[in-house]
């Protein structure tokens, strides 16, 4: 069968391609055009654009690059009718991704959406649309099967796909030793502290990240810095401090962690399942995040919160992530007493994603509603 896939995100392009991945185990005659990235094309068929040349984020960037975003929704259309697929997959990109499914839906393409957009948490209003447009959605939290349901939208819940990715990538970690003498690191136990993936973000969230340093000599500090951010950026940021940094290591590192500082994000999720106690962190502008108050509708920013409907984490959002609270709370983490309990709540958390296989599960899902249209 001919599948047309669009991922407009790094997260999309590894999700994406462990589904092809699986896709070719269930069609040995898949075949794969999309847009996406590197891992993607590595699993074969035809790349049409690079996730790098989709991503514009905020109000400002988007308006600023409004003609080239239609454009490639133009060049998408036509590219989608003359490659006639038997299905167009997308995942999550949702700006670009819902104009698409409107599209496909008028041509009589079969549509099914991997990964839903966060529309449990705002813009619900695009639950009208994906019930209209998509076929299937196939889902990877566990309250997005009952929040679909009480709009009358039938999914699958396939379990969450980090934790394969997490599992494929732990094989190839590097010893503790290893690491420590590739970074050199000391003997200290490790506090990763993971400040988010934008240059804005970083250096908010990090200079308070920083300010613990001097507070826990006994630990040292490590910085997961994100490939897109220039090392000298950090290196301004960090002046000054004890702290060392890491690049495309971030998974090494929480192997390697007693604890973390994360700013709100999937980074969350990732900490916790790797079974590193940690602090979640979230700091806008007053004027975005009296914004966000308005039009977020949850009870939690933190995915491990999110999923277990419960306060596991200690967020520290807005007003509250200061110097203070934020040395309160990491010496709760710090202390065996209080990592025991959060340690065994990770462990309901891995239970609720549904185990491994989330990819293999919507492979196999999508070959067979596709065998039987």
């Amino acid at each position: 069968m001919n599948y047309y896939i669009i991922a407009g995100e790094a997260s999309g392009d590894l999700h994406a391609s462990n589904l092809m991945k699986e896709l070719k185990k269930e069609d040995g005659a898949a075949d794969f055009r999309f847009w996406g990235g590197d891992l993607m094309q590595k699993q074969g068929g035809e790349l049409v654009k690079h996730y790098r040349d989709l991503a514009f984020m905020g109000f400002a960037e988007v308006i600023a690059n409004l003609s080239t975003i239609l454009k490639n929704l133009d060049f998408c259309k036509k590219d989608i009718l003359t490659f006639k697929p038997d299905v167009l997959i997308l995942v999550d990109y949702p700006g670009f991704n819902l104009k698409i499914a409107k599209f496909a839906r008028q041509h009589g393409i079969r549509v099914f959406y991997y990964i839903s957009p966060q529309v449990w948490a705002w813009k619900k209003s695009r639950v009208k649309a994906i019930r209209r447009d998509v076929d299937r959605m196939f889902v990877i939290l566990p309250f997005e099967k009952d929040f679909y349901k009480s709009y009358n939208v039938e999914v699958d819940f396939v379990g969450h796909p980090l934790l394969d990715a997490i599992q494929n990538e732990t094989e190839k970690l590097t010893s503790p030793d290893d690491f420590r003498i590739k970074n050199k690191l000391d003997q200290r136990p490790v506090i990763a502290l993971l400040p988010g993936s934008r240059k804005q973000e970083i250096s908010k969230m990090l200079r308070v990240m920083l300010s613990m340093v001097p507070e826990f000599q006994d630990y040292q500090f490590v910085v997961a810095g994100a490939p897109s951010v220039p090392e000298e950026f950090y290196r301004e940021v960090l002046a000054g401090t004890s702290a060392n940094i890491v690049f495309g290591a971030t998974h090494d590192l929480l192997q390697n962690a007693y604890a973390a500082l994360v700013t709100s994000g999937t980074a969350t999720l990732e900490t916790a399942l790797m079974n590193v106690p940690e602090v979640v962190c979230y700091k806008g502008s007053y004027f975005s995040y009296q914004i966000a108050k308005r039009i977020v509708d949850i009870k939690y920013i933190s995915l491990v919160n999110l999923i277990m409907d419960a306060r596991i984490v200690t967020e520290l959002i807005q007003n509250d992530f200061n110097p203070k609270r934020l040395k309160s709370e990491l010496t709760k983490i710090l202390d065996e007493k209080n990592r025991t309990p959060l340690l065994n709540n990770y462990k309901l958390l891995k239970s609720r994603l549904g185990g491994s296989g989330a990819s293999a599960k919507a492979a196999k899902l999508m070959t067979g509603y596709l065998s039987k249209a």
